[in-house]
Formats: C-alpha cells, sequence, structure tokens
C-alpha cells in the first residue's frame, strides 16, 4: 500500500477512483503490505477515511504473518521482546504472544519503530547474543513519505544484525507467505494474479517468488534507474496505479 497507493497516508493520483475502476473490470482485491505499525482493523478505517469500503479479510499485513508463523512454532504463545508499534504488538497478542523485558522471552520480534531507542537496540542485541530466536517483520530499507524516503524496518534489523552478529528470520515480502495466504483465500492460483508494488526487492521479487505477474509502479521507493539493475524485469511498468490501469485496459 506504502508507495502504491499513498505515501504516508497522503493518497497517490485518483485513489478511490482507481479502486473502483479495478473493482467495474471484476477484479478481486488483496492489499498486502509490509508496514506492521497498523492493524488491519486499522487500514480499514484508513480506506474508509478514503471512501473505499475494504473488507478485513482483504488486508495483509506483515504483522499478522509474523504473528501466525510465530503461532506455529509456539501454539499458546508467550513473551517476546518486541521493537515495534501498535499493529505488531496487536497482532501478536490477538495470538496470545506478549512484550516483555525480562529474562528468556521466546524471541526478539523486530519491525518499524519509529520510538526507537538505543535501550532498545541494547537489550534486543543482548538477547539475539544469548541465542534467543531474532525474527524481523520485513525488510524494507526505507518508507516513502511526501518528503522522501524515511528509514524503514529493514534499517533497524540491519542495525541489529550487525550488533548482534545474527541474521534475522524474515517473515514479510520477499517472502511469499502472505501472497500464498492471499490465493488461497481467493480461491486463485498464482498465474492469475498480478503483484502491483513499488519496490523491486520486496513486493516484485515476491511475487516472482511465488510465480505471478508483476507491475512495478514508480511511484514509491523504486526508480527507473533501480529498475535498470535488476535482473529480472516485472512484466509491467507504470509511472503510477492510474497509468497501470490504463496499460492494462488497453491490451
Amino acid at each position: 500500500m506504502d508507495g502504491v497507493l499513498w505515501k504516508d497516508l497522503m493518497p497517490i493520483g485518483d485513489l478511490a477512483g482507481n479502486i473502483a475502476q479495478i473493482r467495474e473490470l471484476g477484479l478481486d482485491l488483496a492489499f498486502i503490505t509490509n508496514n506492521a505499525t497498523r492493524s488491519r482493523e486499522h487500514y480499514v478505517e484508513i480506506f474508509d477515511g478514503f471512501g473505499i469500503h475494504v473488507e478485513e479479510n482483504q488486508i495483509y499485513t506483515s504483522g499478522s504473518a509474523t504473528a501466525a508463523a510465530m503461532a506455529k512454532e509456539w501454539p499458546d504463545g508467550g513473551s517476546c521482546f518486541v521493537i515495534g508499534e501498535d499493529g505488531l504488538l496487536e497482532a501478536l497478542n490477538a495470538l496470545g504472544f506478549t512484550h516483555s523485558a525480562t529474562k528468556n522471552p521466546l524471541a526478539v520480534v523486530v519491525g518499524l519503530d519509529r520510538h526507537l531507542t538505543y535501550e532498545k537496540l541494547t537489550q534486543a542485541t543482548l538477547f539475539i547474543r544469548e541465542g534467543v530466536k531474532f525474527i524481523g517483520t520485513n525488510p524494507d530499507s526505507t518508507l516513502p513519505t511526501p518528503a522522501g524516503l524515511a528509514p524503514g524496518a529493514g534499517s533497524i534489523i540491519s542495525a541489529l544484525e550487525t550488533s548482534s552478529g545474527q541474521p534475522a528470520t524474515i517473515i514479510g515480502k520477499p517472502q511469499t507467505a502472505m501472497l500464498n495466504q492471499a490465493f488461497n483465500d481467493l480461491n486463485v492460483n498464482a498465474d492469475q494474479v498480478i503483484m502491483i508494488g513499488d519496490r523491486l526487492e520486496t513486493d516484485i521479487a515476491a511475487g516472482q517468488n511465488a510465480g505471478c505477474n508483476t507491475a512495478l509502479v514508480l511511484s514509491g521507493a523504486s526508480s527507473q534507474t533501480d529498475l535498470e539493475k535488476w535482473s529480472m524485469a516485472p512484466d509491467f511498468v507504470a509511472a503510477d496505479l492510474s497509468d497501470l490501469i490504463g496499460q492494462l485496459t488497453n491490451e
């Protein structure tokens, strides 16, 4: 959603009109985001604010995907050390996981945290160095904003990988868990889907990893220069979502 539909909740183009046009074409929609700072319920409210009705089950976040992956390993839940915001904490809480700075957490779970402190980084580093599992919601190094690209969750994860000497287990894109869940919920095969994203190394890579058609919009993180360096070109490239819809409807 970030960089495709909006930048820091500033809509990109005629957002309501673009979504309406996609629906008029008879296409189903799923919204898949690496942003773990907001809950699915919050995203429904955001869409409502733009005059767009979206069901909660159409939204997939790296926060909810991370909680689901953890629940498979620890079905009874437990305490974790969390660097992240409300969306991630709510997703974890819903499946029995709580944030705690006490000893012996099940995992260190890291997403974007705009209230990050050196103390949080230090405690997370100490836990990881003690052998606690290190889980990252997503590797996005930046986040598109109207002012430009700001640090993303991947920047925080990279700092902890450097300080701890341990790699994180990444749940969100370019991993395919969220996409595969959407395919299952929509009852479609990958080759019936077009994955639209603004970031080559996560959105487009995830779509290609899952076997989707892919479309890069240049309204967010990745640029034309980045595209020229990308080894496997997406199926479509467009200035923004409106331009992409125009290309698809003209084919």
